[in-house]
């Protein structure tokens, strides 16, 4: 499963990002969302981009979109989030 899910992210890495040097603030949330559509979890794929951070231009700003996005679309580190009706 887990081989699975990491052959997924990296065919949609090459949709999205197609390289480590072409990773911007606004392909990293395209392949985050995706990833999420696909259900693997966001941060996951964050460690996994995270590993080549030295080959990502501009990471810095990469990494805080990044964060921010992993933030904003988990619940408590889940990949899906629970809204109860009441």
């Amino acid at each position: 499963m887990v081989n699975d899910s990491k052959q997924e992210m990296e065919r949609i890495w090459a949709e999205t990002c197609g390289s480590w040097e072409n990773c911007t603030e606004d392909n990293i949330q395209s392949f985050l969302a995706q990833c999420l559509e696909k259900s693997i979890d966001p941060q996951y794929c964050m460690s996994w981009v995270e590993q080549h951070n030295n080959q990502i231009p501009n990471w810095s700003a990469v990494s805080k979109v990044s964060l921010d996005w992993v933030n904003e679309h988990t619940s408590t580190g889940s990949p899906i989030n629970v809204h109860e009706h009441q």
